[in-house]
């Protein structure tokens, strides 16, 4: 079959992949009747990446492997990686947006706080957000602390506050929450994905 740009080139009407269909030897069009110059002319949105970065997904426990695809330093791509023996390239709707959680142009760069009772959110420096966390849980432990029983058996525990973990957050996160405040004595330590 004859160069289709070449073709579209010299002429002013295009060239109709049904025409070429019928008049081709590619009658079902499968092969070069259904080429066009449009279609010569698309990339794959990786093939310019610069780098590509082999990653777990964040947000569950499945783990699902991922290629990130990196252009002049930022996420341009992020598909599954079919060498996974997980996931053998495949990632549900939530991994597939997983570039959202570092590019969205929703995602927050900032700590918001916004004081009891008050009306306007504050930015925060993440220092003082920390601070103010950590002040607020060893306060709450030490009011809410329980030694022991009325029977007097031993209990070391504080129902003061809990935790409740993320599917956005990955294992390890899940898993430091658990480890932090087991050892601060808290009961009430969930997972939204069991909920």
């Amino acid at each position: 079959m004859p160069n289709l740009r070449a073709m579209s080139e010299r002429r002013s009407l295009p060239i109709w992949p049904l025409m070429r269909q019928l008049r081709g030897p590619d009658h079902l069009g499968l092969a070069d009747a259904a080429r066009s110059p449009q279609t010569e002319a698309v990339q794959a949105r990786t093939d310019d990446a610069d780098a590509v970065v082999g990653s777990i997904c964040p947000f569950c426990a499945v783990g699902c492997a991922q290629r990130i695809f990196v252009k002049d330093g930022e996420v341009s791509h992020v598909e599954g990686d079919p060498d996974s023996p997980v996931s053998r390239g495949r990632l549900c709707a939530r991994g597939s947006s997983t570039k959202e959680l570092v590019a969205g142009p929703a995602r927050q760069y900032h700590v918001r706080y916004r004081p009891p009772g008050g009306r306007d959110w504050q930015d925060l420096d993440l220092d003082t957000a920390m601070d103010m966390i950590a002040d607020r849980i060893v306060e709450t432990r030490e009011e809410t602390w329980q030694d022991r029983t009325p029977e007097g058996s031993p209990l070391n525990r504080t129902m003061g506050f809990g935790s409740l973990g993320g599917a956005a957050l990955d294992n390890e996160e899940n898993y430091l929450m658990k480890k932090l405040f087991t050892a601060l004595g808290a009961v009430q330590i969930e997972n939204q994905a069991r909920i």
